[in-house]
């Protein structure tokens, strides 16, 4: 027990930055942006001060680390814009609308074929500049049809965040095959089974729209 608490006592610097991050969001203290930053600063001090691990030689390689870990996803960033640019340039969003308005009247198939455009956009886009693609047509399409806009907030960004997970973009894939050194075939291989069992989860919240909207009226 002893022992226990030595290292509780040890670690509750540490344990404190989550309470920090969290408590001062959900207080409105800080953007999640601004969080981040404070997150970092606040582990560097402690990893330099409290626990006397962070050196100045670490924390030079952390940030070439950091660095090179931040050129990958803002390459990829990037050349989602691209492909955002010349989405717009083609006029897809007036066919996107034309393509949809048949199933304003079948509330759930809307949503499906909704979430269907966009794991096929999120292959091959950012999940920044699908959001700003399609959210101003998709948003008053589900209004239009009845469709509960938080449950609806709740599918797409669901779907959007699982294109981050699939090639050839795949910004989370490539993050992590950065930093864990591995190779993307690998990671993706691995993925797989989650991905899948996202996208049955995916499934369910269409068809079962209940499971979102069911909790949110209890809340109202």
């Amino acid at each position: 027990r002893a022992e226990v608490l030595r290292a509780l006592w040890r670690a509750l610097p540490a344990l404190v930055l989550p309470i920090v991050v969290i408590g001062g969001l959900r207080v409105g203290i800080f953007t999640p942006t601004e969080a981040a930053v404070i997150a970092v600063v606040y582990a560097a001090l402690v990893g330099a001060f409290v626990y006397g691990e962070l050196t100045v030689k670490s924390f030079y390689d952390g940030l070439v680390e950091a660095g090179k870990t931040s050129a990958v996803v803002m390459f990829l960033i990037g050349t989602s814009m691209v492909s955002a640019w010349l989405i717009t340039i083609a006029n897809l969003p007036t066919q996107v609308i034309a393509f949809l308005q048949p199933f304003m009247d079948t509330p759930q198939l809307l949503v499906g074929m909704i979430v269907v455009l966009t794991l096929l956009l999120g292959m091959v886009l950012d999940f920044t500049p699908l959001s700003l693609i399609l959210m101003p047509i998709v948003i008053p399409l589900a209004k239009a049809a009845g469709i509960d806009l938080v449950y609806f907030g709740v599918v797409f960004t669901i779907a959007g965040a699982l294109g981050m997970l699939t090639p050839p973009v795949g910004n989370v894939l490539n993050v992590v095959a950065g930093v864990g050194k591995v190779r993307l075939d690998r990671i993706m291989v691995g993925v797989l089974p989650f991905l899948f069992a996202e996208l049955a989860v995916l499934g369910l919240l269409v068809a079962f729209p209940a499971i979102i909207t069911g909790p949110l009226d209890l809340l109202r």
